[in-house]
């Protein structure tokens, strides 16, 4: 099992999310998505918060 705490790269994000990682980018400038800053230049996902944001993006079908 992975641990829920692992750090992603934008490119191991992004096909995770099975996006390109161009979006991710562009995400992460209009703070679209939770990342982690590291020094400068570097960034990272925690697995979990892609997980929860993929959970809490689930539409649920209508009652009719």
């Amino acid at each position: 099992m992975q641990d829920k705490r692992e750090l992603l790269t934008v490119p191991e994000a992004a096909q995770f999310l099975r996006l390109q990682p161009s979006t991710l980018r562009a995400w992460i400038l209009q703070r679209k998505i939770k990342f982690i800053k590291l020094g400068r230049r570097a960034v990272r996902f925690r697995r979990a918060d892609l997980e929860a944001m993929i959970a809490g993006a689930v539409v649920q079908p209508e009652a009719r």
